[in-house]
């Protein structure tokens, strides 16, 4: 079985992930809770290349989303398929004067051990 971990970074790369989900979710009958709300079983055939199945007969999103600022964040997760993503999968934060480096090592390092688990899921 083919199975893709999708990283959407930066604010152009967040919206567009965003769209995606959408479109990629309606072709696939999931509705914004992640429940199969198709009628087709061709919906369902290779439904795990991009979602894991979780508890309850949810889908959910194998993404990983990256964004220095916590408001690109903020403004997927209050769209129409916002709920989707697993709140451990949202990797933000803010830069601090002096810091910046250690910042985006913090942040590259949370990206990357991510993208390890969604591997072992």
């Amino acid at each position: 079985m083919r199975e893709i971990v999708h990283i959407q970074a930066g604010q152009c790369g967040n919206q567009i992930g965003a769209k995606f989900w959408e479109v990629i979710s309606d072709e696939h009958g999931i509705d914004p809770t992640g429940s199969y709300q198709g009628d087709s079983d061709l919906q369902l055939e290779r439904i795990n290349v991009y979602y894991n199945e979780a508890s309850g007969s949810k889908f959910v999103p194998r993404a990983i989303l990256v964004d220095l600022e916590p408001g690109t964040m903020d403004s997927v997760r209050s769209g129409p398929f916002g709920q989707l993503f697993r709140p451990d999968n949202f990797v933000f934060g803010e830069t601090y004067r002096g810091t910046e480096k250690m910042f985006l090592s913090h942040l590259f390092i949370s990206a990357i051990y991510l993208i390890k688990n969604q591997n072992k899921a």
